[in-house]
């Protein structure tokens, strides 16, 4: 699996994106175990709060086709550095809000935008462009198992701060633990390599952006885009909310998410793997389709702590692992003088979709006391984004050679 990943310099600039990842996706991840703390201290009710992170989801997928084009044409370390300090002085200054819109500016605006800039776009452009295209597909599932791995640390440390430390002090830990990720972005630009040209010739960023959006494959990889990131934000928002609905203690919350995390790396690493053998539009359309049998499953099973850790571990298998394979059938459609654009744009609909997922969530247990709804249209949304994904143009994988 990792046989494409021994080239010189490959290793250090691949574990060093995967560690930025594991610290900014780590940390906004664990944003929704302050849902209930917050609103106990605030008062200001689960809907508003649910906006203002709803606005973080948009927010987060806003800023990654600016930062990403901000890459490509000055170079990902002052994006990088910019991320991270921009997150850890947003996250330090949330304990000092005490209104909805005063939540949304620092959560919602400059906490994602500091963590979406130290993000997938970003990094995943950054590594491509510094290591040869055999290794692209599983660098990019050891980068997305970085994040993967974040959330599976972060979510218990966060859930025993505020248990200790109430959730101000929680969120300052969180803060100094943010510039951990400044090291780690010298490692990975060292390599001052110029971007490798693309495939074909190259007319700049605006026409790369023209032929990308006329052509429908991209349109449709947009829409099954936008399903994962509307289950995703819905879960990490309002799991905690559902468990408690369920009668069972916040720690089933905290340690489902870190389920998911742990699970996802295997999915990351495997997905990683599967797009130098398979087409990646049918690992997406095999991931999605899961997705809706596993809310399916989760639906119909008695509502115990192991059915939460179960859920959690199906679900957290393909969670962010699609990821890779959305990257590369971006880099395998445009080239990747622009990949940290591009794939920023798609990671733009994602969270369109995860702006859409919290902040719906939030208004379903206002006004309907639960979130079945919600549930029933996660699944319909996996199922359309499993077809979706299957007209999309990828040329078929080269045949192994024959000795």
């Amino acid at each position: 699996m990792f046989r494409s990943l021994q080239h010189p310099g490959v290793v250090a600039i691949t574990l060093a994106a995967a560690g930025i990842l594991m610290i900014t996706n780590g940390i906004r991840l664990a944003n929704g175990l302050f849902l209930g703390p917050i609103n106990t201290s605030t008062g200001l009710g689960i809907a508003s709060l649910s906006l203002a992170m709803a606005i973080g989801q948009f927010f987060w997928g806003a800023v990654q086709p600016v930062t990403g084009a901000l890459s490509d044409r000055f170079g990902p370390r002052p994006v990088l550095l910019g991320g991270v300090v921009l997150m850890a002085v947003a996250t330090a200054i949330t304990p000092l809000m005490n209104s909805t819109w005063g939540l949304a500016l620092t959560l919602g605006v400059l906490s994602a935008a500091g963590s979406g800039a130290a993000s997938f776009s970003v990094l995943i452009g950054a590594a491509a462009q510094r290591m040869p295209a055999e290794s692209r597909g599983t660098a990019s599932g050891v980068i997305n198992a970085g994040g993967s791995f974040g959330q599976f640390v972060f979510a218990p440390i966060a859930q025993k701060l505020i248990q200790s430390l109430g959730w101000m002090g929680a969120m300052w830990s969180m803060a100094l633990i943010t510039l951990a990720a400044l090291p780690l972005v010298g490692k990975l630009t060292a390599n001052t390599q110029a971007p490798q040209a693309s495939a074909t010739p190259d007319g700049g960023m605006r026409q790369a952006l023209k032929d990308a959006f006329r052509d429908p494959s991209y349109g449709l990889l947009h829409l099954g885009f936008f399903t994962c990131g509307f289950h995703i934000a819905f879960l990490v928002t309002h799991l905690p909310g559902e468990v408690d609905l369920c009668g069972l203690p916040p720690s089933v919350a905290s340690w489902s998410l870190a389920i998911i995390g742990l699970t996802n790396i295997a999915g990351s690493l495997y997905a990683g793997a599967s797009v130098t053998k398979y087409r990646s539009k049918y690992v997406l359309a095999v991931m999605y389709g899961s997705r809706a049998v596993l809310v399916a499953a989760y639906l119909l099973l008695p509502k115990t702590e192991w059915t939460f850790y179960a859920f959690a571990a199906g679900l957290g298998f393909t969670w962010l692992a699609t990821v890779p394979p959305t990257a590369t059938l971006v880099g395998k459609l445009f080239g990747t003088r622009y990949l940290a654009t591009l794939f920023g744009m798609t990671l733009l609909s994602h969270q369109i979709g995860g702006f859409l997922g919290a902040w719906l969530g939030g208004l379903a247990i206002t006004r309907m006391g639960d979130y079945s709804w919600m549930w029933y249209a996660d699944m319909a949304l996996a199922l359309g984004a499993a077809l979706v994904n299957l007209p999309i143009r990828e040329a078929a994988m080269p045949k192994p050679a024959v000795a």
